[in-house]
């Protein structure tokens, strides 16, 4: 995954699909950023003539195991995945529940305009489950290396 922040808005971080930085994950970003902001979830403002190229790149800094430094930030990354494990589970829930009500598409019954809009609503849950889900995948790989971090540094003190 590669992640791109707004020069003027660093707190924004987009996550797209790649192993670095190219052309297509930039325009990836870009659309990405183009829907946050139509769906309202981004009060971001962009200059006029906004590029991806103007798009800072996010590299996680590499966990290195050199005393408190690399304990704290194995900490803040477990604490990371706790939070992302609490929002999936979360969002599964709610997953699971739009998932039995997509079987009125496939039913002969007649659909109401309503049902239709409800469920395009959950589509929308959807699509927030399986990117937290994949969030939560990469964090927990992470957070794999922050563990053994974290078990090297208790062991190192006994």
């Amino acid at each position: 995954m590669v992640q791109y922040a707004l020069p003027q808005s660093p707190e924004v971080i987009l996550t797209v699909p790649g192993n670095r930085d190219s052309a297509k994950a930039r325009n990836r970003a870009m659309d990405k950023l183009m829907e946050l902001m139509e769906e309202g979830q981004l009060d971001a403002e962009l200059k006029e003539g906004f590029s991806p190229e103007e798009f800072v790149e996010v590299k996680e800094p590499e966990l290195e195991d050199n005393g408190e430094d690399a304990v704290t930030e194995a900490v803040q990354i477990l604490s990371s995945l706790a939070t992302l494990k609490i929002k999936v589970e979360n969002a599964r829930e709610q997953a699971l529940e739009v998932r039995t009500k997509i079987d009125i598409l496939f039913a002969d019954e007649a659909v109401s305009e309503e049902e239709i809009a409800n469920l395009k609503e959950g589509f929308k849950i959807l699509k927030a489950f399986a990117q937290a889900n994949q969030r939560y995948q990469a964090a927990r790989a992470k957070a794999e290396e922050a563990r053994a971090v974290l078990d090297r540094a208790l062991q190192s003190r006994n």
